[in-house]
């Protein structure tokens, strides 16, 4: 059965937006608990070394480079059914993406030999990153250009998506530090027992998520299956000579260096180098409700009227200049820098607020050049974009940290924590001056183009 035109359902409305942000509420709970606590969790508490759990985490991106794909196709192939094309996925895969993330939590193997240590992180990180993940961002990802067509719509959508990614990153960013930490013998250390417990209560949180975004959300734009024959060849080809995802994808693993290697060092220079897991909460509350108060309300109103392309490139330049400044600056106070991460936080903010329609902006453009829609191919090959950014950083995390001598027994050296502030600040830099690279000088969609694209698919499809 096929879905329904935009007509026969009920229009656009908050439903759709509130069930939207849903998702990546649901998304979040697992991937942010992953790319804020996972390395430290099995640094600190299983004894695995930051650069093997690194490694595993960029490794694993290989396999992704087939999983993302496959599921792309499998997407753009499959028949619509009475609930939708996109929408019967998330149903489908979130019970199995909730329990493959809290597998990766459980403490209780910490006293195990250590080659069992690592086979278990690994089989677990494989599962829930590269299969169970994947079978359901890729189809939740791609739903927004069938939710509605209007670009507006699909503006708000990506506004409420980034909504959800910032409140799951509140709830873990400042409940996880308060509950997951314990003082012994005067050092602040994370507790695994406390982590274990923290991965299940998300888990279910995550389900919970998922299914009201299935509840409430409704597909209005017909995506029927892709039936063409499927040519390897000619889909790289496609692909690889698409500038705008080609500068989108840039943009993103630059942009996820800098917004995982944040977080990632939050869980160290906080806890490390200032010795205040309380001022981590801070950072997130302050970064979340900036972002609430802030880039959300503003974000659609200023794309509008600048341009995405042009909102994005100038807020990440001045998250750039508030990190140089904070590394010469050297706060004493952790709340100081707080204030610092926060302000960062929000020029970064502009940029994921926009992004989600950034992505159906890429779609649209190779429409009009190539006659074919394929939302999930595409959203397939952007966020295996985005798992190489999150891989590299948690990678380079690692590796930095390794470089300068993070061990679980140099955590508190002072030469060691010295290193951890510089590193806060420098890799979040470069990776902000790399996004405004990418976009100024690669992606190629700017305010001009994306109107003029909008009509020339609006002309074809007789709106």
């Amino acid at each position: 059965m096929g879905t329904n035109s935009e007509t026969s359902v009920r229009p656009f409305g908050m439903k759709d937006k509130i069930g939207y942000m849903f998702g990546d509420f649901g998304n979040d709970f697992t991937f942010i608990l992953s790319s804020s606590f996972m390395l430290k969790f099995y640094t600190d508490v299983m004894g695995i070394s930051a650069g093997l759990v690194g490694g595993l985490m960029m490794a694993a991106r290989f396999i992704d480079a087939f999983t993302d794909v496959t599921m792309g196709q499998i997407v753009d192939r499959s028949r619509p059914t009475k609930d939708g094309k996109f929408r019967p996925w998330i149903k489908r895969m979130c019970g199995p993406v909730a329990i493959a993330s809290f597998l990766i939590y459980l403490s209780s193997f910490a006293d195990m030999a250590y080659g069992f240590r690592v086979f278990w992180m690994v089989v677990t990180y494989i599962l829930w990153g590269s299969i169970f993940y994947t079978a359901v961002n890729i189809p939740y990802g791609s739903m927004a250009s069938a939710i509605s067509s209007d670009p507006k719509h699909r503006a708000e959508l990506s506004t409420w998506r980034t909504i959800g990614a910032t409140l799951a990153g509140l709830v873990i960013g400042v409940g996880t530090p308060l509950f997951a930490f314990e003082t012994v013998k005067g050092n602040t250390v994370l507790s695994g027992p406390r982590m274990t417990v923290i991965a299940g209560v998300f888990s279910v949180l995550a389900v919970i998520c998922y299914l009201l975004c299935f509840k409430l959300v409704r597909e209005r734009v017909d995506v029927p299956a892709n039936n063409q024959k499927l040519e390897i060849g000619k889909l790289l080809k496609s692909l690889v000579t698409n500038q705008s995802l080609l500068g989108i994808i840039a943009a993103a693993i630059a942009l996820l260096l800098a917004q995982l290697t944040m977080q990632g060092m939050a869980g160290f220079v906080f806890p490390n180098f200032y010795g205040s897991p309380q001022a981590q909460s801070a950072s997130t509350l302050a970064g979340s409700i900036a972002v609430l108060a802030i880039c959300a309300p503003l974000a659609v109103k200023f794309s509008t009227r600048f341009g995405k392309k042009e909102l994005s490139v100038v807020s990440c330049l001045i998250s750039a200049a508030v990190f140089i400044i904070c590394f010469f600056v050297h706060p004493a106070n952790p709340f100081v820098y707080v204030a610092f991460f926060t302000a960062a936080f929000v020029g970064m903010g502009f940029f994921n607020t926009i992004i989600w329609a950034m992505i159906t902006d890429v779609i649209d453009d190779a429409e009009v050049k190539n006659h074919v829609r394929e939302d999930g191919t595409i959203y397939a090959v952007y966020s295996f974009a985005r798992k190489v950014g999150q891989a590299l950083s948690s990678g380079l995390t690692g590796v930095l940290l390794s470089l300068i001598g993070y061990t679980k027994a140099t955590a508190f050296d002072p030469d060691v924590t010295e290193g951890i502030f510089k590193m806060s600040c420098i890799a979040p830099a470069v990776g902000f001056v790399l996004v405004a690279f990418c976009l100024w000088f690669i992606y190629p969609l700017n305010k001009r183009r994306v109107e003029e694209n909008v009509a020339e698919l609006a002309r074809r499809h007789g709106k």
